[in-house]
């Protein structure tokens, strides 16, 4: 019936309405109207550790719950259960899709889980979470078990600080398996991923945490978030405790991550040690086996990183056994690193489109220049406005839009190498390039010919070429006929270092005029020759080189 009125009103009102038009409307009000009834069928039910008479259902203040766990037994899926300032003490298991909320935030709203454990001496976390619940603005303390876990990543936990909880063995002494937002993760201990495991964080703090392997976070992923001052640490009397897995003399993994993907990430002074062997090389004072990306790894221990995958990092100032090894990096800059051999990166790394310094011996666009940062000293490692790692990176390479900062991660057309880009107006060109030439990096000369060679400076760059020499072209040389079997040797001018592709044309009227043969051919110092031995007939035939965009 009311669904009928609801219809003939809006039929009135709207006369010149199409059907779909009006059917479409009718099905928006019809979903305002459940979202509504929905709403009023949520409730609100009261926590206070003051409450002087608690009655169920505990759906306002005067006869609020004294505990938690009393609240969160009666409410309904959607509900909200709301906890006024106080220690709550024990833990909350919480089997309903409902949100768990504070009223004044962590500082005031604490949930002890007391060291507790079940009848068979394991530890439980402080709050366990079912799909769809939240919880939001509570300091998590003491859990033997942990500080939350939750069934999957389909739980979240919002503004919550989650401080020294410990676990004996398993995964994620400070979080488990959760969504967090917002979240502080710090002096949690034991089991893999000291501050959490199989988690993804936003815009979280993970520091002072401990475990065998990620110190800071095991198998996770995470967005723009602080990890510091995490340990990876194996030892008889460490945070294994003598446990089954701690081997005497095996090298801890990951101080501050392992096995997680990182996205816009500070990873600061985290470090890894060996069982027994106090000062013994481990793997990954920052990170091990993770892929990160526009990151900066800043005063680790250890190797920084490990068995990783870099793109557009930083990597400085990282003490012990250099920043890398066993990795490859991608438009990074490794400079400025120490250690007592390979400082910067060792023979087991490779680094394309990279600033370090030696030059490595394999791997392409590498340059050796200081980065040139704002401030080194003061841990500003943005790129000043005449850096050589300004546009130096390769697009191919360039796996995000934004940088660390947030801003754009191709300005100009072009990338740079490291974690910031710079967002100044400029040459499109890589500096380090243009700063060969004696060439100004304000973009005055990219559209130039300046050796009348017919390229401008920014296809010189493209191709390779020296802009200041009329001789340095890309150019094809006289056709060779073959036999045996029969086709045509295709030479150019070419560059080491440069890709090229090959097209092929007999009929330049005709649309598109030319087909591609090959691509990705690898370009040599003086020419390189391609053979085409499926030029059949007569021709004509014709043919012309390019490069390779990234």
């Amino acid at each position: 019936m009311e669904r009928n009125k609801v219809k003939a009103k809006r039929k009135d009102q709207f006369q010149d309405m199409t059907h779909s038009s009006l059917s479409r409307l009718i099905s928006l009000t019809g979903f305002i109207l459940m979202l509504a009834i929905a709403s009023l069928e949520a409730a609100t039910h009261y926590v206070s550790t003051a409450s002087q008479n608690p009655m169920s259902p505990y759906t306002n203040w005067a006869t609020a719950a004294a505990n938690i766990q009393a609240a969160v037994n009666v409410a309904a899926p959607r509900d909200v259960v709301l906890v006024t300032n106080g220690v709550y003490p024990g833990v909350v298991t919480i089997t309903n899709p409902l949100a768990l909320l504070s009223v004044s935030g962590p500082q005031f709203t604490i949930l002890d889980g007391e060291q507790s454990t079940d009848k068979f001496g394991n530890g439980i976390p402080c709050v366990s979470l079912v799909d769809g619940a939240s919880l939001t603005g509570f300091t998590l303390t003491n859990g033997l078990g942990g500080g939350v876990s939750c069934s999957s990543t389909n739980a979240f936990v919002t503004n919550c600080l989650i401080a020294g909880n410990a676990l004996r063995t398993g995964l994620g002494a400070g979080a488990s398996s959760c969504t967090l937002f917002n979240c502080t993760l710090t002096g949690n201990s034991g089991g893999d991923g000291g501050g959490a495991a199989n988690c993804t964080l936003y815009d979280c703090t993970l520091s002072g945490n401990t475990a065998w392997g990620g110190g800071g976070a095991f198998s996770s992923a995470l967005y723009n978030c602080t990890l510091s001052n995490n340990s990876a640490i194996d030892t008889d009397t460490g945070p294994c405790g003598g446990c089954a897995f701690c081997i005497l003399g095996s090298p801890s993994a990951g101080g501050g991550a392992l096995s997680c993907t990182l996205y816009n990430c500070t990873l600061i002074s985290n470090s890894t040690s060996a069982c027994g062997y106090e000062g013994s090389t481990s793997d990954g004072g920052a990170a091990a086996n993770c892929v990160l990306y526009n990151s900066t790894l800043i005063g680790n221990s250890g190797d920084a990183a490990n068995g990783c995958t870099l793109y557009n990092c930083t990597l400085s100032s990282n003490p012990g056994y250099g920043a890398d090894s066993n990795s490859a990096l991608y438009n990074c800059i490794c400079y400025f690193n120490s250690g007592p051999d390979e400082s910067n990166y060792d023979g087991t790394s490779t680094l394309d489109y990279c600033c370090t310094t030696p030059l490595p011996i394999s791997g392409v666009g590498n340059i050796t220049a200081p980065p040139l940062f704002v401030d080194y000293t003061t841990g500003n490692f943005r790129l000043q406005s005449n850096s050589p790692c300004i546009n130096a990176g390769n697009l191919a390479y360039a796996m995000t839009t934004t940088d660390i900062d947030g801003n754009s991660r191709i300005v100009s057309g072009a990338v740079d190498i490291g974690a910031y880009e710079y967002q100044g107006l400029g040459s499109a060109i890589s500096y380090a390039w243009l700063d060969q030439y004696g060439l100004p990096t304000d973009g005055s000369v990219d559209r130039t010919d300046l050796d009348s060679s017919g390229m401008t400076v920014y296809q010189d760059w493209v191709a390779g070429l020296n802009p200041t020499n009329a001789l340095s072209v890309l150019a094809m040389l006289p056709l060779a006929r073959k036999n045996n079997p029969a086709g045509f040797v295709i030479n150019w001018k070419s560059v080491a270092n440069i890709s090229y592709f090959l097209q092929r044309s007999t009929n330049l009227v005709s649309q598109p005029a030319f087909t591609t043969l090959a691509t990705n051919i690898a370009g040599h110092a003086g020419t390189t020759s391609y053979t085409d031995t499926n030029a059949d007939g007569a021709g004509p035939f014709f043919y012309r080189v390019g490069v390779q965009s990234p």
